[in-house]
């Protein structure tokens, strides 16, 4: 068999790597997964604009020899399929070299264990001009930033980017920013030291970075549904689903922290941890619509290192995809939890159809649909018409209907998915309204059978003491 080696263009390979997609916030949580897999205790990050773009990543976790480093620079430095530590938070062996290409062209990683500092630099406009992926020793990187602080370390690494050119400035502290949250939700667990986690703190340019627990497992509102392991591939899944407050029961500042950025639609469905650092959230992988009722619903996927096949978690550790025999199990636990879902709202679209209780406003059927209507039983309404002439009752009837006809639903639903604390339809009726009222029946008379009718009104039910 006749063979011939035929070498890649690096340059042109090089400019290919550069574009696997990550963003500046996933490429950061790509080294900070080497921290941990390390057994760092701190991670430190420094990012400015001036006078250069810099990037620094430095951890205190136990570091690397020579030639540990050497080979953690090499690409593809381990096999995903290699039985991992179960602390391991790598995937390919790339995520190092692939996350920090992705944002600069000069990566240079500074490391101490027992005592000795090694270092080693990959300059992708040098290896570009070589041809060659040529690893450089660098001379001098005592003028970094945090190299002061690597000093004073036993033991630690130091990663700087340089040449950075996928990092506009004119957003650099919009990215601090979008980078800061998306770091205290994937590493929530670590920033929380939940048990047998070791505690990890990060900072970054000084700022800690406080945990984002997307469940609100502190609050006595949120239904935490008995989680369910599955065996499956020689492994097991942990499971549990997580019903947040309806609005109603949290302060505005809450519900808005926990909506995220994305807000709570989005933010509904399937959470990924893989050895508790978040791979994927906000999806439902096309086994259910992410509709407003179920926007409450999290679903907590706790999976350890070894069955990355079978979720199909990709290179920069962004995405994932269950096999189909995974599917099923998730199918019926969708099933089990999207009713609980959608009871803090059916529950309260059952309060108008509620008998005990006058309401101002009832559902109308019309054929096989129905309407919101004005209830017309309605003793103030009753009391209203009876006063009427004819002629007015007619004007007051087409007013009504208009009303009815063109009750603005979508603003409604649109202010209640956005800011529902903002609304505020009680002030419509004020305390000194209630009062003139009373006033008024009580002036045209209120027998017995019309105050137990009053009583049964939204208005009155809460006020019987002044009827």
């Amino acid at each position: 068999m006749k063979t011939e080696t035929v070498r890649p263009n690096v340059g042109h390979f090089i400019d290919s790597l550069r574009e696997i997609g990550y963003s500046t916030e996933v490429a950061v949580a790509d080294l900070i997964d080497n921290s941990i897999t390390a057994e760092s205790s701190e991670v430190k990050i420094y990012a400015v604009t001036k006078p250069d773009i810099y990037f620094a990543i430095l951890d205190n976790g136990r570091g690397m020899s020579e030639s540990a480093l050497i080979e953690a620079m090499r690409l593809a430095s381990t096999s995903p399929s290699d039985i991992r530590a179960k602390n391991d938070l790598g995937r390919f062996g790339l995520g190092l070299k692939t996350a920090s290409f992705s944002q600069c062209k000069k990566l240079t990683v500074i490391s101490k264990n027992s005592g000795t500092v090694s270092s080693r630099q990959w300059d992708l406009n040098y290896i570009s001009s070589k041809n060659e992926w040529l690893l450089i020793t660098p001379s001098d990187y005592t003028d970094f930033p945090l190299y002061d602080d690597f000093e004073k370390l036993e033991h630690g690494t130091l990663v700087v980017w340089e040449g950075i050119d996928k990092i506009p400035t004119s957003n650099f502290a919009e990215m601090i920013d979008k980078l800061r949250k998306h770091l205290s939700l994937v590493f929530h667990k670590f920033l929380e030291g939940q048990a047998p986690l070791k505690k990890l703190n990060i900072l970054v340019n000084n700022n800690p970075v406080k945990a984002f627990n997307p469940f609100n497992i502190n609050h006595p509102a949120t239904q935490q549904i008995t989680s369910e392991k599955i065996n499956i591939y020689d492994s097991s899944v942990t499971i549990q689903p997580f019903i947040l407050p309806h609005h109603s029961k949290i302060s505005q500042q809450e519900y808005e922290l926990y909506a995220t950025e994305e807000g709570y639609v989005k933010s509904q469905g399937f959470y990924l941890y893989r050895e508790n650092r978040i791979i994927i959230y906000g999806t439902w992988w096309g086994l259910h619509k992410a509709v407003d009722i179920h926007k409450l619903i999290r679903v907590r996927i706790e999976i350890p290192n070894s069955m990355d096949s079978h979720w199909g978690i990709d290179i920069k550790k962004s995405m994932a995809r269950p096999a189909e025999n995974i599917k099923s199990d998730l199918r019926r636990i969708i099933t089990q939890v999207i009713d609980k879902g959608a009871r803090p709202f059916s529950a309260r679209g059952k309060k108008i159809e509620d008998k005990t209780i006058t309401q101002f406003w009832e559902t109308f059927p019309v054929k096989d649909h129905f309407r919101f209507a004005i209830n017309q039983e309605h003793p103030l309404f009753t009391t209203l018409i009876s006063s009427l002439d004819d002629y007015q009752k007619e004007k007051l009837k087409y007013y009504l209907n208009g009303l009815q006809a063109y009750l603005p639903l979508d603003a409604i639903q649109a202010k209640l998915q956005t800011d529902p604390h903002s609304i505020k339809q009680e002030d419509a009726l004020t305390e000194d309204d209630i009062n003139k009222l009373l006033l008024m029946l009580r002036e045209s008379g209120i027998n017995e059978e019309y105050k137990q009718e009053l009583l049964k009104t939204e208005i009155f039910r809460n006020r019987q003491e002044i009827l």
